[in-house]
């Protein structure tokens, strides 16, 4: 008797352990969930969320839509990107917003239109980059939608005829030439899913993207509007770009 009991002893630190591993799994795993929830609840009641200035108001105006389906698939194509020239001048929208973003700009042609070289101060990185046209070099500098095409299809523009979609796609108030691999990482996510590398440049990222919104007539969901106001908290009087 004494020998099983020695036996059944000896195994109940096992029993043990496996029962705390369970219960521990249990709870990571509610840990996960809750979390996020409990830290946006008290980062409201903190004043986390809370925000003034232009930019600010003009987000707490923006419509908060969420779980809205668009009218119709996406596509790109339908915003003619580089295909309207609304200031007139003959340069596409590329070459237009390369000539305004980068310093030391040399052009190809004799209109000014092709940029051919330039340096650009990037925002979204704080990097230096020297740009130079080619077919394996012109990626290093891409021109990014501050509001993506397709975030600005989810959230009104499905609705719009063709002149306002080319209008919006082509709009230099939505326009940064910008790091091409970042550009590409951001995609077409929101202020809720990507925000720039260089956390200096949040404010006035977050403030442009609320700026386009508020000149289109977009919406806004309430996980973007957060993240939004959980940056806005912290450059109090943050304006909204005037061009």
């Amino acid at each position: 008797m004494a020998r099983r009991r020695r036996r059944f002893s000896g195994s109940l630190p096992l029993e043990r352990f496996l029962i705390l591993i369970v219960i521990a799994i249990i709870i990571g795993i509610s840990a996960g969930l809750l979390l996020p929830q409990i830290s946006e609840t008290v980062g409201g009641i903190t004043g986390q969320y809370q925000a003034s200035g232009g930019a600010a108001d003009a987000l707490n105006r923006l419509t908060v839509a969420d779980g809205s389906k668009p009218a119709s698939q996406y596509r790109r194509d339908a915003f003619g990107f580089r295909e309207y020239d609304p200031d007139g001048n003959g340069c596409d929208s590329r070459n237009d917003t390369l000539a305004r973003d980068l310093k030391n700009v040399t052009y190809r042609n004799a209109e000014r239109c092709k940029v051919e070289s330039g340096t650009l101060d990037d925002p979204y990185t704080g990097r230096t980059i020297q740009f130079r046209r080619g077919a394996t070099t012109s990626t290093a500098v891409q021109i990014d939608h501050v509001v993506a095409l397709n975030d600005a299809w989810r959230s009104g523009a499905s609705t719009w005829n063709t002149h306002k979609r080319y209008e919006f796609a082509n709009d230099p108030y939505n326009l940064l030439a910008v790091d091409g691999p970042t550009n590409e990482d951001k995609g077409d996510a929101n202020a809720a899913d990507w925000l720039p590398p260089n956390k200096q440049y949040d404010c006035a990222y977050v403030a442009r993207q609320i700026g386009v919104k508020s000149k289109y007539g977009l919406s806004v969901t309430s996980r973007e509007k957060t993240a939004m106001l959980k940056v806005l908290h912290d450059c109090p009087s943050q304006p909204l770009p005037t061009q």
